[in-house]
């Protein structure tokens, strides 16, 4: 119920996760406000209409980068979510300052207009690119995951308080392999770029509960991870494709074959709960209190998609496949 009668902000709104996001909050949770801030104009007046003028939606034109325009869309704002970014691999690597701009230096401006407006909680959706980053988008999301974990240190004596959440890929969103799959299923040849790699998955809606879950959870300087199952790229391709060609075309520049959401070194100052875990700050800003019981995880102990106890059967792919 942290979310009642709150003033949200989300950052990056009219993307997947903030379509989804805001469908769930108006619809469970009784907010004052959601305010969404994003870029698009067009994708704004979209979400306008599909959520039919709801009175209690604002919509702020405006990009991370300005801070002028974060610090007016962060007025009075309870809770912010920050969800923009630049997030296509490829795209980072070709434009790598946009990608700064916008993933480092607009966290670095959602982070001060949070604690000089006293907003209450801020979390930030990271990605599991994050760890070990092996491309220019991953290295952005590491550095914003460490901007925001430190901001509690600048707090000082205000509320804000400030945390991440980070998972894998989220079936159908922008970018996803399922929609390609669908596309190339049509013209008969599935491109794989690698036959072993392993994903984690987690659906949309799983992603944004865990999101709100996480908020309410939060004290501040937390990393959020879920438990969530993995899948074979291969199992993938034969729900979706049965019987099709497949072309096998090589890992792309800045891809894993495996993922990996929490390491070894992360896992000293860590605990596992039922169905998540906790990456606790190794810094002094933590009250006593502030730690919680939990699980410790044991020396060693990594948390990746090749290793993962939960594997997604093939009818729970279908299942998952066909609300695509």
């Amino acid at each position: 119920m942290h979310l009642q009668d709150k003033v949200i902000l989300v950052t990056g709104g009219t993307g997947s996760f903030g379509h989804k996001f805001t469908e769930i909050v108006l619809r469970e949770y009784n907010p004052k406000v959601i305010r969404i801030f994003s870029r698009g104009e067009f994708l704004q007046q979209e979400m306008r209409k599909g959520f039919d003028n709801n009175e209690r939606l604002r919509f702020f034109i405006g990009d991370v980068r300005n801070r002028e325009r974060v610090y007016r869309a962060m007025s009075e704002v309870d809770i912010v979510v920050h969800a923009a970014a630049l997030k296509q691999v490829p795209a980072c690597e070709y434009n790598p300052i946009e990608a700064v701009k916008t993933n480092i230096d607009g966290a670095i401006n959602v982070i001060d207009a949070a604690i000089d407006s006293g907003v209450e909680k801020a979390i930030a959706i990271s990605s599991d690119k994050a760890v070990h980053p092996v491309n220019l988008y991953g290295a952005t999301k590491l550095v914003m995951e460490r901007l925001f974990i430190q901001a509690n240190v600048y707090t000082g004596p205000r509320k804000t308080r400030f945390s991440c959440v980070r998972y894998g890929n989220v079936v159908g969103s922008r970018g996803s392999v399922v929609p390609l799959f669908l596309e190339q299923r049509e013209n008969s040849v599935i491109t794989l770029t690698d036959e072993k790699m392993t994903r984690f998955w987690m659906t949309l809606e799983q992603g944004v509960r865990f999101v709100i879950d996480s908020i309410d959870r939060m004290h501040g300087g937390e990393i959020f991870i879920p438990k969530i199952p993995s899948m074979k790229v291969t199992d993938l391709a034969d729900t979706i494709a049965p019987g099709v060609k497949r072309e096998v075309i090589g890992i792309r520049p800045g891809e894993k074959l495996n993922e990996i959401l929490l390491i070894d070194e992360e896992a000293r100052h860590s605990k596992e709960f039922d169905n998540y875990f906790v990456v606790e700050p190794e810094f002094s800003f933590w009250e006593k209190d502030n730690f919680r019981e939990g699980n410790h995880l044991p020396v060693g102990f990594r948390y990746t998609s090749d290793n993962n106890s939960q594997w997604l059967t093939n009818d729970e792919l279908k299942a998952i496949v066909e609300k695509v």
